[in-house]
């Protein structure tokens, strides 16, 4: 069964870095497109950044471009999300997504193109 598993959240006061793992079993990681989306109290789920099976090619939204820095690992079937200069607002439940078949342009970063999620780690930034 495949399994998304995500790691490297915490509490970090604005300014600072996290870097966000998401680890995957169970499923051919290298021919998935990969995403990070994020869910604030009250706000809807919003993607982050997505990268391509071969990591080529990457998107983001312009919120987090030059902040942000999706990347993975195929051998070790991981996704990452460096993320720096982090701002309260970015306080978030984090989510890993991954996509086989995606319908869209992946920089519009459309939830029901991703078939399986994780769990989320949650993400606070105090200012």
């Amino acid at each position: 069964q495949a399994q998304i598993v995500e790691s490297g959240g915490g509490a970090v006061e604005a300014g600072g870095s996290l870097r966000l793992s998401c680890t995957t079993s169970g499923l051919n990681f290298e021919i998935y497109i990969m995403a990070w989306f994020r869910q604030a109290p009250g706000k809807e789920r919003e993607g982050l950044a997505a990268i391509t099976w071969n990591g080529n090619h990457k998107e983001y939204r312009d919120f987090v471009r030059g902040r942000f820095t999706i990347s993975r690992d195929d051998a070790a079937n991981t996704v990452y999300l460096q993320m720096n200069s982090l701002k309260p607002e970015d306080a978030a439940v984090y989510y890993c997504a991954a996509g086989r078949h995606i319908n869209h342009d992946i920089a519009e970063f459309v939830s029901d193109d991703y078939e399986l999620w994780g769990q989320g780690t949650q993400v606070t930034v105090s200012s």
